[in-house]
């Protein structure tokens, strides 16, 4: 443990202590009698005095010393023992183990011996290492107040300082707290991080000089962790105009991860309020504690990691084993329960997943505890199969909250659903059974009751769907080839259904290397779309809302609005070389999907790409499993993607680039600029290559993508682009690299496909000038896994919360710029004096919504506005910009002038004015330029 710095004379304690690490500024001793064997007789005397002693009394067997300025260094002798000094030292470390005091030992030389070569003067490195240590102590001391659940009295004294140091409002509500070093240019100032909701801030009084740090999240745009010449683990924080490293945290990791979630949570909230409103939990700003910050972050990774519903809530995460009778083994890993869901992943990456709706579970037992099967119980599914599940702590408490979560999902969806759900033509009068879930309209349940009252002749004459999937009606094979096409697929079958007898067919199936395997090889035809289903766990979805898409189908169509027109004009481009897409029942069948989809959740509505994806939905499903395919991939797989700023696909692109720069470093040296690819790749994530690759190669993408989700597109990108890495080299610029591109993609071929190929209506160049060599698709997606695999969801979700601030504040920068372009015209403020007042504008708008509730965010900001009316100032936020920059100031009447000018502005009385009011009104009178610039200095 750290100790409370505190003098040790050496002279008299020579023969009590053996140095065994010393570098520079610190020691490392053990006391003799500990750990020697009892060699010597001084070694043994010292043992035996620390036996009797009481515990009270008794010196810790190991410590750490840092050497006071002044003091010689100490030759050592062949046993290591200090010779002739009575130097002073300082003792800021102790241990009961050897492993304890070298965890101390490596901490302090990862984190502070290179940072105090760069002080000139010894007091000044003495004076820091008993500060840091100080502020260690009162961090662990804090974390352990944290972990025991008790009264957080440290809390409440930092509380204090920071209120005290930073002069916030109450509502500034401080999450937690860390010591930690701010590097200003080469040297470290030793002090307080203090992460407030809507503030990173940091306070240091070192060497009898303070420094404070204001830096609002809203402003940050890269938070990354990197190292420097001095630190091997650092925590940047970029703006605008700085770049600020943090080092030396107890526990960075931690620290690192509330940052991360802070930055997100706040420039989502400020900035993206639209998409935000998906996860309501953290609306509000006052209720957010550091616990909350954690568990979203938790959350979040294990809805990613299973790819469940957003609003899947995480209750418990226990480490567990679970009979894996393919390995005839128990195999190690966690369990992790949820609303709906009992999920396990084992410790080996990739071993084994397995994902368990407890609409699907029968019972939960707990079984007789043995020294073979320690606390075990036995989940049995409705496929006649059961799971065992054995070393779990606290084993009653989890049974009990996982049976009280079965009986709170049979009541919503009862057992009897099952027989409904292949029987979507009859199932108008489902009442009560509709489950409405995310963004589905209120006024469904009310159209739903009215629907169940009519008869059954109107039921006859509503909207028949598609029974079969259209590949089923029109279905063409290839004329030359047919007999090894249909072997291949025979033979694909064959290993399919070796594979459910012995991992499981349904969607708690084992879910193994070996699958994943298969998936990359290509499903069958024949499976494809219950797998689809399976692997997407759509199929839950289906069989929890029987009747849901019908009525959706009864709501929406005939209806008039932007998405339905969009939809129309898009139907005929939806593969229109395929037949299926040729004749008016596809064409009907993709239009009540779209639409359906729409009217299911008007915040995305229709998005291009969306009928593309939805087209070979349903070349592979029931119209009805279309449909559940459609919300899978919109809601939970592509998060984000489709909606008015696609911001889902602009962040995963930059990650894309991030991994361009990582696994294909040439290719990113010779292409200083990774936009060009970057903007080339768009539609690969968007239509997951379904709109540039014929379609008979391009299904065995989305095969990968329902399997392995976003990973898959990522390596299958740069498996395409190291194939192309010599030529792209040698492109000239980005219309030469984009035909390479696209020429390849059009010559992946899937020779084994029982289908005949299908040209590509989408594809950039049909005509080729000249022969290029064919790419089977099996081979290109079995390289991706084998070069590219290696990426875990974890990784990919850091990468993603990364690059989400980069592309926010990319948006910001665009409106900024586009507010700019349309204002300098009509006023006479010169345009670097007006993007200074557009700061201060932005800034005051910020500052109400920080901390004053009563007017909420989505009042003010609308991303889908034009960008001149995305922010918008009240009447008080006005008068508080008018004492600032107006050179119309006069004394107490500064305020009614404003007030005045402020309904003058207001042409449309809805109490709000825009930016380009301000200006106008500022842009009267030249002396507001200068005014705005010694604010801004200031």
């Amino acid at each position: 443990m750290w100790l409370k710095p505190e003098e040790v004379l050496l002279k008299n304690a020579l023969k009590l202590w053996v140095t065994q690490k010393s570098s520079g500024y610190f020691i490392l001793q053990r006391r003799r009698g500990h750990g020697d064997g009892g060699g010597r007789f001084t070694g043994r005397l010292v043992g035996a005095l620390d036996a009797v002693l009481d515990s009270n009394a008794r010196v810790a067997p190991f410590r750490i010393l840092l050497q006071v300025p002044g003091s010689q260094v100490y030759s050592a002798i062949a046993c290591g023992e200090l010779l002739n000094g009575s130097e002073v030292y300082w003792a800021i470390a102790i241990g009961a183990t050897a492993e304890e005091i070298n965890q101390h030992w490596e901490w302090l030389e990862q984190n502070l011996l290179h940072t105090l070569s760069v002080f000139d003067n010894k007091e000044d490195i003495v004076s820091f290492v008993k500060g840091k240590v100080k502020a260690l102590i009162a961090e662990e001391t804090s974390s352990k107040l944290a972990e025991q659940e008790e009264d957080p009295e440290k809390f409440r004294e930092a509380l204090v300082k920071f209120e005290s140091r930073f002069n916030f409002p109450e509502a500034e509500k401080l999450i937690t707290y860390y010591s930690c070093c701010c590097w200003k240019g080469k040297v470290p100032r030793q002090g307080w991080l203090y992460l407030s909701i809507n503030h990173l801030c940091f306070y240091s009084f070192f060497l009898g000089k303070e420094l404070k740090l204001i830096i609002p999240w809203v402003e940050v745009q890269k938070l990354e962790r990197t190292s420097n010449v001095f630190m091997t683990d650092t925590v940047r924080v970029t703006t605008a105009n700085k770049e600020r490293d943090f080092s030396t945290f107890l526990n960075i990791a931690e620290a690192f991860r509330i940052m991360e979630q802070l930055a997100d949570v706040t420039l989502r909230r400020l900035l993206d309020n639209e998409i935000f409103e998906l996860d309501p939990g953290l609306q509000d700003p006052t209720q957010i504690t550091k616990r909350d910050l954690e568990a979203r972050a938790q959350n979040e990774f294990f809805r990613a990691f299973f790819r469940l519903p957003r609003k899947e809530k995480l209750h418990e995460v226990v480490d567990c084993s679970l009979w894996t009778p393919f390995s005839r083994c128990h195999t190690a890993g966690r369990m992790y329960t949820s609303d709906s869901y009992i999920c396990f992943a084992s410790k080996e990456n990739g071993c084994c997943n397995v994902i368990i709706p407890l609409r699907e579970v029968i019972s939960i037992e707990k079984m007789e505890d043995t020294s073979l099967l320690p606390n075990p119980i036995i989940v049995s599914i409705r496929s006649k199969t059961a799971f065992q599940f054995i070393e779990l702590k606290d084993r009653d408490t989890l049974v009990e909250n996982l049976l009280q979560r079965l009986k709170d999902v049979n009541s919503i969806n009862p057992v009897h659903c099952n027989n409904l759900q292949n029987n979507n033509q009859n199932s108008l009068a489902f009442g009560s059974m509709c489950v409405l879930r995310d963004g589905e309209p209120a006024h469904l349940g009310t159209e739903a009751s009215q629907m169940k009252e009519r008869s059954e002749c109107e039921k006859e004459n509503s909207y028949l769907l598609n029974a079969e999937a259209l590949r089923s009606d029109f279905h063409q094979s290839r004329i030359s080839g047919l007999d090894f096409g249909k072997s291949r697929e025979q033979i694909k079958e064959s290993l399919w259904d070796d594979h459910f007898v012995e991992y499981g067919r349904t969607v708690c199936m084992f879910r193994t290397e070996k699958i994943r395997k298969l998936v990359a090889m290509g499903i069958p035809e024949s499976l494809r779309g219950k797998l689809w289903l399976l692997f997407s766990d759509a199929e839950t979805d289906l069989a929890s809302h029987p009747g849901y898409y019908i009525h959706l189908v009864e709501a929406s169509m005939g209806k008039c609005c932007m998405a339905t027109e969009e939809i129309e004009r898009d139907l005929h481009r939806s593969l229109p070389e395929h037949p299926a897409f040729q004749s008016e029942t596809g064409i009907a069948a993709l239009r009540r999907v779209l639409t359906a989809y729409a009217h299911r959740n008007p915040k995305i509505g229709y998005c291009q790409s969306m009928n593309i994806l939805t087209s070979v939905l349903l070349l592979y499903a029931k119209e009805e499993e279309a449909f559940w395919l459609l919300v899978a991939v919109c809601e939970r797989m592509l998060p984000d993607y489709f909606n008015h700023r696609v911001i889902g696909a602009q962040v995963d692109q930059s990650v894309f680039e991030e991994l361009i720069k990582e696994q294909l470093p040439e290719l990113a040296e010779h292409m200083k600029d990774l936009t060009a690819l970057a903007s080339i790749s768009l539609s690969w994530f968007l239509t997951l290559f379904l709109s540039i690759m014929p379609l008979e190669s391009a299904v065995n993408v989305v095969d990968c993508f329902f399997y392995d989700g976003i990973k898959a597109i990522f390596q299958l990108g740069l498996a395409i682009l190291e194939a192309n890495a010599v030529d792209l080299c040698n492109s000239k610029d980005d219309g030469q690299a984009l035909m390479i591109l696209s020429r390849f993609l059009e010559h992946v071929k899937n020779e084994e496909s029982p289908l005949p190929p299908i040209g590509n209506h989408h594809a950039f160049f049909s005509d080729d000038q000249e022969a290029s060599p064919v790419t089977e698709i099996a081979n290109l997606i079995h390289d991706s896994y084998e070069k590219f695999g290696d990426h875990s969801v974890a990784q990919i979700e850091h990468m993603r919360y990364k690059h989400r601030i980069r592309v926010l504040q990319s948006h910001e920068d665009t409106t900024k710029q586009n507010v700019l372009r349309v204002v300098i015209p009509d006023v006479s403020i010169l345009p670097e004096d007006l993007e200074e007042l557009y700061d201060l504008f932005k800034r005051e708008h910020l500052i109400r919504c920080y901390w004053e509730m009563t007017s909420p965010v989505a009042e003010r900001h609308d991303p889908s506005r034009p960008y001149a009316e995305q922010y918008r100032i009240d009447a008080q936020q006005f008068t508080n910009l008018y004492r600032l920059v107006s050179p119309w100031t006069c004394g107490e009447h500064t305020d009614v002038l404003a007030q005045r000018t402020f309904r003058l502005l207001d042409e449309n009385m809805d109490r709000l004015i825009e930016f380009k009011g301000l200006a106008s009104c500022l842009g009267i009178s030249s002396p507001a330029g200068w005014k705005i610039l010694c604010i801004m200095e200031k």
